[in-house]
């Protein structure tokens, strides 16, 4: 790979200023977790997995973790503005190599998320037309469809995303809603506070619970990766992630603790063991009339096409970002002059989506009809969990250095107290994922897979900063401008 280097005098291309608010920037933020996606899929395989009743409060606890991260994560914001974030933090705040291994971290971390969510979307598209239509179509060609979605509104204006990601979020956060007020109004153990206590999480299975649930919050780095595309820079990144992480924390506790009370505290583990996704919605067919079921399948399919272009967005961005720096080649930095959308690298990030998407769908022919969920989907997608947790530990870390350097009259507690109690917390489940990621990709005993996934996620971090070694001795130009480009 060639670094390039621009022309003297000629602008630094930029993405479309000004366009996004905190609540268009809340609802990107919140749609890269899937919410219906989460309640239906990810907290019934955490009852079900781990056996351990507390995941309600694991919801809880990595909210707090996260708020404390976010506090330094968006102090830092109002003074770096870059479309690569945590690249663009980690090479201020630990230097130029580390945040060039940690961008490279990111664009496989990011890259693994979206393009695991396709194994899910196209698998659940299949079965809701086969179910719904008697039309059978295999999971890779629904898959295309969405792929085909995410890719033209890819090279669209951010606010148009925005929009449509706001109405699916609403729309999944409504079917959640009566999800939750049903089953607590069932309850057929009793309305009880068993899955919220202390002694329910912290048992034997406490690790690979908050590696399960930490993946509910993941792409909420988003609200300053568009810290040059929002109305007021200083405070709508700020705003809108800790705004975020505060719904999400509460949102997914009460929708955990409501599965607890509406399957009964003795049941909930079995039943999600027996009905895995399904759980919520048998929950709802019994209660509810058979349209209401029909739209919550279709929302949980859209909430999975929204997930799909929150990410697709977020590694068009890294691209663009460490493209226009000439970290990679200066292609990566066009735009489309009309939308100012980072064209080159969403194409890119479709191509590379469509490559792996090829290649999956190649080996699965033939096989089990649940191979895109337990490969693509489960396998990608945990990858990308453990990759940003790391990042977010370097981050945080990356936060005390660089207000050592830069004060901006910062107080202690923003600048060294919390990052640091966030970046040994996040170090901590860092490791607690390693150890359970055996259990998180769904291997009944040690495998290959359990640390060569992992150390596909590492690896490019190391080259990573090998290549910023490179780029210091032969391209000094390029090298003196990592992490800068929102300040070229």
């Amino acid at each position: 790979m060639a670094a390039f280097t621009a022309p003297p005098n000629t602008e630094a291309p930029s993405l479309g200023k000004r366009t996004l608010g905190v609540p268009s920037l809340v609802f990107m933020i919140i749609a890269a977790s899937a919410p219906l996606t989460v309640v239906a899929g990810g907290i019934t395989s955490n009852y079900a997995v781990t056996g351990v009743l507390g995941i309600p409060l694991s919801f809880v606890v990595l909210g707090l973790v996260l708020l404390i991260f976010a506090v330094g994560y968006t102090a830092m914001s109002q003074h770096v503005r870059n479309a690569g974030a945590f690249y663009a933090y980690v090479a201020r705040g630990l230097g130029k190599a580390a945040g060039i291994g940690a961008a490279w971290v990111a664009l496989i971390s990011y890259n693994a998320m979206q393009i695991g969510i396709y194994g899910l979307f196209g698998f659940a598209l299949s079965s809701f037309l086969a179910g719904t239509f008697a039309l059978n179509l295999p999971w890779w060609a629904c898959a295309l469809i969405g792929w085909a979605i995410v890719g033209a509104l890819g090279v669209n204006k951010v606010d148009l995303s925005a929009k449509l990601l706001g109405i699916v979020v609403a729309c999944e956060f409504l079917v959640v809603v009566v999800y939750d007020v049903l089953a607590v109004k069932v309850a057929p153990e009793g309305v009880s506070t068993a899955s919220l206590e202390p002694a329910s999480l912290f048992t034997a299975g406490i690790g690979a619970a908050l590696s399960f649930s930490i993946a509910a919050f993941m792409g909420f780095e988003s609200g300053a990766i568009y810290g040059e595309e929002v109305k007021d820079p200083k405070n709508t990144p700020r705003r809108a992630t800790l705004i975020a992480v505060g719904i999400i924390a509460v949102f997914y506790a009460v929708s955990a603790w409501a599965m607890a009370v509406g399957e009964g505290d003795s049941a909930v583990v079995g039943r999600s063991a027996e009905f895995g996704p399904d759980l919520v919605f048998v929950f709802l067919s019994d209660h509810v009339p058979t349209w209401f079921v029909d739209l919550g399948n279709v929302l949980f399919i859209t909430s999975l096409l929204a997930a799909l272009i929150a990410f697709h967005n977020v590694v068009a961005r890294y691209l663009f970002s460490l493209g226009r720096e000439g970290v990679m080649p200066r292609v990566l930095a066009h735009t489309n002059p009309r939308t100012h959308a980072p064209m080159a690298g969403s194409l890119t990030q479709s191509a590379l989506a469509l490559i792996v998407l090829a290649i999956f769908a190649l080996i699965g022919a033939g096989k089990d009809v649940m191979f895109p969920v337990v490969t693509l989907f489960t396998w990608l997608t945990n990858m990308g969990a453990f990759g940003l947790v790391m990042l977010m530990a370097l981050t945080s870390f990356a936060v005390i250095g660089y207000f050592r350097s830069e004060p901006h009259g910062l107080g202690p507690w923003a600048a060294q107290v919390a990052p640091l109690i966030a970046g040994v917390l996040l170090s901590v489940l860092f490791v607690a994922i390693l150890m359970n990621f055996d259990v998180l990709i769904g291997l009944q005993e040690a495998s290959i897979l359990g640390w060569l996934l992992p150390v596909i996620v590492v690896l490019p971090g190391i080259l990573g900063v090998f290549w910023a070694l490179r780029l210091r001795k032969r391209r000094p130009e390029v090298y003196a401008r990592v992490g800068r480009g929102g300040d070229l």
